[in-house]
């Protein structure tokens, strides 16, 4: 049975919900290729260092990565030789509070979301947790990331040892 289209934006939130719900899942499965391919040609992905930032050229950031970066990153992850993978690790992301804050006439979203993420590497559990920001460029084959910016509530935080990959 089709679904009935709705003009009170509920269509657009479940599509949201479910694109951010299966960018959760591809980061747990390790999918890092599936990833790279949520975003857009010219999409970035920025941790900014402090909330106050506006912008990631010319300012420290923990991440600004193009899909260029992003792929030297997941080629460095998949290193047979690279240390931080082992013992293996694992994620566990859960995103919630999904909100559309802008809708352009042409399908473009800007949404706002919270998430946390837990990680077990090396019997060791850290918790990361904050707030993003997803710009979505609607395309024929649905949303891509031109921008997601993650700011993390306990980004100031010590750690032993750095992250990896992307939160």
């Amino acid at each position: 049975m089709a679904k009935k289209k709705t003009s009170n934006g509920h269509d657009t939130q479940h599509a949201v919900e479910q694109f951010l719900f299966r960018q959760a899942g591809v980061l747990d499965n390790k999918r890092w290729q599936d990833y790279i391919d949520l975003f857009s040609d010219d999409g970035v992905y920025w941790m900014p260092a402090s909330p106050e930032q506006t912008t990631w050229e010319g300012t420290p950031a923990i991440f600004a990565e193009d899909k260029d970066l992003m792929t030297v990153r997941m080629k460095r992850v998949q290193h047979p030789d690279a240390w931080s993978q082992r013992p293996m690790w694992g994620t566990n992301h859960l995103v919630g509070n999904v909100m559309i804050e802008k809708a352009s006439p042409n399908g473009d979203l800007v949404t706002r979301s919270r998430f946390h993420m837990m990680e077990l590497r090396r019997d060791t559990t850290r918790h990361f947790a904050g707030s993003y920001v997803h710009h979505l460029k609607k395309t024929p084959g649905g949303y891509r990331i031109k921008l997601q910016r993650v700011d993390m509530v306990n980004a100031q935080a010590p750690y032993d040892y750095v992250l990896q990959v992307w939160v």
